[in-house]
């Protein structure tokens, strides 16, 4: 008899649960910080544009789960392979999952805790409850879920400010001529930008920045990143760099103890070692890890996907992007377009779209299958809107 503990309530942590659940383990207890069920995420940045609702529970069935909401995790005794609780309780396991997610970075020029940060439903609560029509907002970070909000927030009918200290907006993941389109749309809609910002300090209302300036707002919210939950890990004495380290099957330095989703970085073979900071990443990786829980060898091979939503524009973006590539540009008939990054050899790496709501999703769907099959795609092709590519993906079969 096989006893699964699972600490973290999240995609990564249902997924596990309910996969072994479903694969016949009769002990799994899922362990969950917050008192409610749980809920979506992406939705706490991307409320429904109709409704305006940012809370919708996660469609995972419980049924035959032993689930624990409202309490945490305060340490991992290896030796006796047990959980300790915070209310003091102890839960035996004999195959542990860390699903601990990751937690909003904190501004260091904000050590008074000025500007609300997003990642609960109930940091959502606080800052819609604040986003009153004819009001003014800060937004510090010009990252996804910082232009999510600004978009939500104009929505609203508040005067949103973007201020990034980076050149430009989403500098990480997503390519420059997609972040201007983006930023390009905010700006009709009233959002307005300012790039290469230093801030001195964030008081109450008000952001000051270095060059004495002031700029006051209703609401200011801090948008700048996570930063992966380790703290379990550390004190139990397991790897720990930028996340909780996992091979490439997601078991941890201890084998007995696993991590997956936001908190882990995973020695990728695609990628080396990396974490992920997606949705579908914790959905993934928590499927993979009950397997891996379950005994099986296979590595976690899937590609980073995501899709961010602003005002009437859908991203989506598959594999990670490197600006260094060789490119090619696929326009669209609706007025989106696709952007592909090939290799030396022109073997397809990765893809990002950008277009009126969901227009681009089949093509990044069937750019994902390339990339997975190292097809080797000639820029022309690509470039060709008459050529599907579908007829691509027959010749790389």
């Amino acid at each position: 008899m096989t006893h699964h503990v699972i600490i973290g309530a999240g995609e990564a942590g249902l997924r596990a649960a309910a996969a072994l659940r479903d694969a016949g383990e009769r002990h799994v207890t899922l362990v969950g910080g917050e008192h409610m069920p749980s809920y979506d995420r992406p939705a706490l940045s991307k409320p429904d544009g109709e409704t305006g609702l940012f809370h919708r529970p996660i469609a995972v069935d419980l049924a035959r789960l032993e689930v624990v909401l409202g309490r945490t995790a305060k340490g991992i005794d290896r030796e006796t392979k047990a959980v300790i609780l915070t209310t003091g309780e102890r839960l035996a396991y004999d195959r542990l999952l860390l699903a601990t997610g990751a937690r909003p970075r904190r501004l260091a020029c904000d050590p008074a805790g000025h500007a609300l940060m997003l990642r609960t439903l109930g940091d959502a609560e606080a800052i819609y409850g604040k986003a009153d029509a004819g009001g003014s907002a800060i937004l510090v970070g010009a990252g996804l879920i910082g232009l999510e909000l600004a978009a939500e927030l104009t929505r609203r009918g508040m005067t949103v400010r973007v201020l990034e200290a980076g050149p430009r907006a989403l500098g990480r993941g997503v390519p420059a001529e997609i972040a201007d389109v983006i930023v390009s749309r905010h700006r009709r809609s009233g959002v307005t930008f300012d790039f290469d910002v230093r801030i001195e300090r964030v008081e109450h209302k008000s952001v000051v920045l270095a060059d004495g300036a002031r700029i006051e707002a209703d609401l200011v919210v801090a948008a700048v990143g996570i930063e992966p939950e380790v703290g379990l890990a550390v004190s139990a004495g397991l790897a720990c760099a930028n996340g909780i380290e996992v091979n490439s099957r997601l078991v941890t330095s201890d084998p007995s103890i696993f991590a997956a989703g936001d908190c882990a970085v995973i020695d990728h073979p695609r990628y080396g070692r990396t974490r992920f900071e997606t949705w579908r990443n914790a959905c993934d990786q928590g499927a993979h890890a009950a397997k891996a829980m379950l005994g099986e060898a296979a590595s976690f091979e899937t590609l980073p996907w995501f899709w961010s939503d602003h005002f009437d524009l859908g991203l989506q973006a598959v594999g990670l992007h490197d600006p260094l590539r060789r490119s090619a540009r696929r326009d669209l008939a609706d007025g989106g377009w696709l952007r592909f990054e090939l290799d030396e050899n022109h073997v397809l790496q990765a893809a990002a779209g950008i277009g009126p709501g969901t227009s681009v999703s089949r093509d990044i769907r069937l750019a994902e299958k390339l990339i997975e099959r190292g097809a080797f795609c000639a820029p022309e092709a690509l470039a060709d809107p008459g050529l599907g590519l579908k007829s691509l993906l027959k010749v790389a079969a």
